[in-house]
């Protein structure tokens, strides 16, 4: 099985590991800079913004999941 598989059964696209290293890697690179170059930086929020939204609608994804897993193992019928 591949790994992104593992992470990412519903397969939504986006791999949550990977988003959260490429925000790391985002902010670090603001970090590491005295001076920021306007555009590249305008890239870089627009990329993580969207990353964010991403791993939002992930996330959401994933707690629906468990709620489904919760209600079978209280004997709900997941379908109601």
């Amino acid at each position: 099985m591949d790994k992104d598989k593992k992470t990412n059964p519903a397969g939504s696209g986006v791999n949550l590991n990977e988003a959260l290293k490429k925000l790391e890697t985002i902010a670090s690179w603001f970090d590491a800079r005295r001076e920021v170059d306007v555009e590249e930086g305008l890239k870089k929020v627009k990329e993580g913004a969207g990353l964010i939204g991403d791993v939002k609608k992930r996330l959401r994804e994933i707690e629906n999941e468990f709620e489904e897993v919760k209600k079978g193992l209280n004997g709900e019928d997941s379908t109601s």
